[in-house]
């Protein structure tokens, strides 16, 4: 006990004269021991590497795991030194709701099947980003991790102990130039020559810590490296699933409907007298100024007979068959070619289409525009 009591008042008194010695330099009125330029430089270096990894780990993360919960889960996880449990991407949860969903509509549905097909997909673009973010973890974030949490701290802890020494050496030298008597100043000039070498081995031990710091540069090279390469893998299976999702998507009719006529935006004007349209409701007209379809909301759709010019003729490849539900429709057979074209107040999933002398309203997801 009074060992202890003796060390902790001996520490005491060091750290005292140290804090004295620090002040002392900062204020200008002590002499402070200069470090070699190049035992300067690399430390700078290496404050600079520590600064930079630590940016680029910290942003790094958040690219990885934008969820800041999520970041915080896993670093307790890494602390208690257990198992980051697995978690459900965002993709492969979208994609178990989608395929949920096609079971509710109907899997045998133009909607359920398509929910189906881009489910599947998703689920894999969701599989293909939980493959991207252990690869980057493993590859590039746990060496980087590494050298902050374990070489930094050790360069650190080596650095504050060249600090202490240069301290030490710096009071001993100014209880050389105080010494008045002989005895006085050879025990102080004994003190300094043992200062002076544990400085010395303190520099040197630091020096090569310091100058390891190429190699982690090095090594972070390499895992700068794998960690584009991983990217560069995720990002192609994501644009190869893409493309593949999108070939499945043009076997269904529905994916056509993009091609209606997207420039026809139809805008309700003042109502229509019935005189002019007897037995017709007054219809939304389209902000063309070409002829058009009446809808009467307690029939089919009606092709109005108005001597104006339609606009917008096009050729079209029938890609199924279609049969007229009403005299109104045209039926269809695949593989021909028809004349279609829109008029105005016309539902967008629907076209005028003419063969020969026939003409009649034609579903838009049956046929494929032609330029």
């Amino acid at each position: 006990m009074d060992f202890n009591l003796k060390k902790l008042t001996s520490d005491a008194g060091v750290f005292f004269t140290r804090a004295v010695q620090f002040t002392e330099e900062r204020l200008g009125s002590a002499e402070k021991t200069e470090l070699d330029a190049h035992l300067e430089n690399l430390i700078a270096r290496a404050d600079c590497t520590k600064n930079w990894t630590e940016k680029i780990f910290r942003q790094t993360e958040v690219l990885l795991q934008p969820n800041p919960s999520a970041r915080i889960e896993e670093f307790f996880y890494e602390k208690l030194d257990k198992k980051i449990p697995s978690r459900t991407t965002n993709g492969e949860l979208l994609g178990q709701y989608m395929l949920d969903a096609a079971k509710d509509f109907g899997p045998g549905t133009p909607y359920g099947s398509t929910l189906i097909t881009v489910g599947e997909y998703q689920s894999r673009l969701g599989g293909a980003e939980r493959e991207f973010l252990q690869t980057s973890a493993i590859n590039f974030l746990t060496p980087l991790r590494n050298f902050l949490e374990g070489d930094w701290r050790t360069i650190s802890k080596e650095r504050r102990l060249l600090e202490n020494r240069r301290l030490d050496l710096d009071i001993c030298k100014a209880r050389v130039k105080k010494a008045k008597q002989a005895e006085a100043k050879a025990a102080a000039e004994q003190e300094l020559r043992v200062a002076q070498t544990e400085f010395d081995r303190q520099a040197e031990v630091t020096r090569l810590l310091l100058e390891g710091i190429s190699s982690t540069h090095v090594n972070h090279l390499r895992c700068l490296h794998e960690f584009v390469e991983a990217q560069a893998t995720y990002y192609a299976q994501c644009h190869q699933y893409m493309q593949d999702l999108q070939k499945e998507l043009s076997r269904y009719p529905n994916s056509f409907a993009s091609n209606a006529n997207p420039s026809t935006s139809a805008t309700c004007p003042s109502p229509v007298s019935s005189a002019t349209l007897p037995g017709v409701s007054p219809p939304c007209l389209a902000s063309t100024s070409t002829p058009g379809i009446a809808r009467d909301p307690s029939g089919p759709l009606k092709i109005l007979d108005v001597q104006q010019p339609s606009t917008g003729h096009r050729k079209a490849k029938v890609l199924y068959d279609y049969d007229a539900h009403d005299t109104s429709e045209l039926s269809l057979l695949a593989d021909e070619l028809i004349t279609v074209y829109t008029v105005p107040g016309m539902d967008p999933d629907w076209l005028v289409g003419e063969r020969g002398n026939q003409k009649g309203k034609v579903p838009v997801t049956y046929l494929e525009l032609l330029s």
